[in-house]
């Protein structure tokens, strides 16, 4: 991770001591330098993480997720700001989930979607559709000047099963298809973590982003798993916001996880009233 300083694992935040207190001890961490934060401006970020190279006890990677941690190709990052705790980690309880009225409709919109899941394998099409997304959604975001063999690194450094899953679109024929969409998807012991989803910039009214969570909610029933992991979530943030949308949110906090209506419930109170002031103060 570029600009990283190593720290002393008795880092003296508190909130950072109580998690490594439940960390398992072949775990050894460090503290990324402070850099502008990508979400709220004016507000700097700053990272603890790890390395989980190939061969790492697999415990360590499904653990970290549990505490609220993301992976990005061989390391397991979580923001720990000095004075913020905006980024929270979201999860989607998959037993108690059930459609909203929206949701079903994005289904049915998409029912002419196929999926295909695949081992981690960077391919021509899959890259053109990655490019087409991030330039039309993330232009400037450190992404958009990608090479393919950045891209290849991204999906082929895992320290874990991770899989691509491809939504193809058909023809009226039936004869031809072609990617609209694609996810990819770290399997844990308890559910999947969803790494990136990218799609076709020029449909946005199709929903995709928000139909690959649900499809993959319905691979974690047939796979008996409890959750799907969705990232970070920030409070105010647009990009962000579909996330709230998932009745069966839970939110990680005071490294807890809670429902979404818990967690809003516990900011008001703390914040009189307000969930402005929490996503830009630490509790």
């Amino acid at each position: 991770m570029v600009g990283s300083a190593e720290v002393p694992l008795f880092c003296k935040q508190t909130q950072v001591r109580k998690m490594l207190q439940l960390a398992p001890d072949f775990a050894r961490f460090q503290l990324t330098a402070p850099r502008p934060c990508a979400y709220l401006p004016g507000q700097s970020e700053r990272l603890l993480f790890t390395w989980a190279a190939k061969g790492t006890e697999p415990e360590l990677y499904d653990y970290l997720s549990v505490m609220g941690f993301r992976r990005s190709r061989l390391v397991l990052y979580r923001p720990i700001c000095p004075n913020c705790s905006a980024c929270l980690s979201a999860r989607v309880c998959v037993d108690a989930f059930s459609p909203s009225k929206s949701q079903r409709k994005t289904i049915r919109r998409n029912c002419n979607l196929a999926r295909v899941v695949c081992s981690p394998k960077a391919d021509s099409e899959i890259f053109e559709l990655f490019k087409r997304y991030v330039a039309a959604r993330h232009g400037n975001g450190g992404m958009d000047d990608m090479s393919v063999e950045d891209f290849s690194r991204m999906i082929d450094e895992s320290p874990t099963q991770t899989r691509i899953v491809k939504y193809f679109e058909h023809s009226e024929e039936g004869a031809e298809r072609t990617l609209v969409a694609a996810a990819l998807t770290d399997m844990l012991q308890d559910g999947l973590s969803m790494l990136y989803s990218f799609y076709d910039p020029d449909r946005a009214k199709h929903s995709f982003g928000t139909y690959m969570v649900l499809d993959h909610i319905d691979i974690a029933k047939e796979d008996g798993l409890k959750h799907v992991y969705l990232g970070y979530w920030v409070p105010g943030s647009k990009k962000m916001d579909y996330k709230r949308k998932f009745g069966s949110l839970e939110i990680f906090f005071d490294n807890i996880w809670h429902n979404i209506d818990e967690y809003e419930n516990i900011f008001r109170s703390r914040f009189d009233g307000s969930l402005d002031r929490a996503t830009v103060e630490n509790p």
